[in-house]
């Protein structure tokens, strides 16, 4: 399997930072011209990723947080999320293949066909999972959860919600800097944008940090789905420099390498009434997306992510620029 491309960039860290491949890379790049953009739009398509029994972009996260959670010894990991969560499906099915037992923390949103699929596909996973139902029950019940699963005395490893975390925003470092490589090779122009869904914040924030370690100038456009947590761009840069000095702590030999104050643009223009639940506008991108460029996509993150693109596109909000759409979903 090839090293990943950080350590590449930043050998010192084989060492300190270590990563475990659970995908194919790099993930493709390819025109997307059946949408009747203005824009030229590109897609980088992570729906592919993952050898196991998820895909997506969660997958990235996991490549490095599972490899630290075994260095620290840890036996389950405690992490938490929607009723429908991919993150925690996609922590599920890979940590047990490691070895480790995962335990989940689920609150309430609405419910769909996907949702019910996606929650027996929870419950058949293995993991341990705990229906807090609101995000204020989830908080009171943590010392219980802690100590629930520990194992003697060593604690579960806690991952935030969507694995958002210094260590975890590391993934969609990755993806960048696969990015960068590919418009070094001539495979795509250098994108004005890159435009994602902002669920948690990590995909975002490493994105940009990783187009700034590969030399690019394109910035992230996060288009926020989820109305539970602070998600703005100072929030999202914020994680972004906490990335960039857990680097340096580990030994990377970084300059000035953080990302500029315009990195990140955040929309929540077409949330709609919070995390989960459907837009028109987002059915609309949905439906347009499979009719005219064979492109699967769903309602929580992927479609309201598409249908802000296009409506920013048409408003020429995106500068004419080339623009790349991140497919983050990665259903088996």
């Amino acid at each position: 399997m090839p090293r990943p491309l950080l350590h590449t960039r930043c050998p010192e860290l084989a060492e300190s930072l270590p990563f475990l491949r659970l995908g194919e890379a790099p993930t493709p790049v390819r025109r997307l011209p059946g949408l009747g953009t203005r824009s030229e739009l590109w897609i980088k398509d992570e729906s592919g990723y993952g050898d196991g029994g998820w895909g997506g972009n969660k997958v990235r996260k996991l490549e490095w947080l599972l490899p630290e959670a075994r260095r620290r010894g840890a036996r389950t990991i405690l992490t938490v999320g929607g009723l429908g969560t991919n993150w925690g499906l996609a922590a599920a099915r890979y940590a047990r293949e490691t070895g480790l037992g995962v335990a989940l923390g689920l609150i309430d949103h609405p419910v769909d066909e996907h949702v019910r699929a996606q929650l027996e596909r929870l419950r058949a996973s293995g993991a341990t999972l705990h229906f807090l139902h609101t995000r204020s029950r989830l908080i009171l019940a943590a010392p219980w959860l802690f100590a629930r699963h520990a194992h003697g005395r060593t604690l579960p490893y806690y991952l935030p919600a969507g694995g958002s975390s210094p260590l975890g925003t590391l993934g969609a470092v990755e993806t960048a800097l696969e990015l960068g490589a590919q418009v070094e090779a001539g495979e795509l122009p250098e994108p004005a944008w890159l435009v994602t869904a902002v669920g948690s914040g990590g995909t975002a924030a490493g994105l940009a940090l990783g187009l700034r370690l590969a030399g690019l100038r394109t910035r992230v456009l996060g288009v926020v789905v989820n109305d539970t947590l602070r998600l703005d761009s100072a929030t999202l840069l914020k994680l972004a420099r906490r990335s960039t000095a857990l680097l340096r702590a580990r030994g990377a030999d970084l300059d000035d390498a953080g990302p500029a104050p315009d990195a990140i643009r955040t929309e929540t223009a077409w949330l709609g009434d919070g995390y989960a639940h459907p837009t028109t506008a987002g059915d609309r991108a949905l439906a347009r997306a499979s009719a005219q460029a064979g492109l699967t996509l769903e309602r929580t993150y992927t479609a309201k992510a598409l249908a802000a693109l296009l409506d920013l596109d048409a408003a020429g909000r995106l500068d004419g620029g080339p623009v790349v759409f991140l497919q983050t979903h990665g259903p088996r």
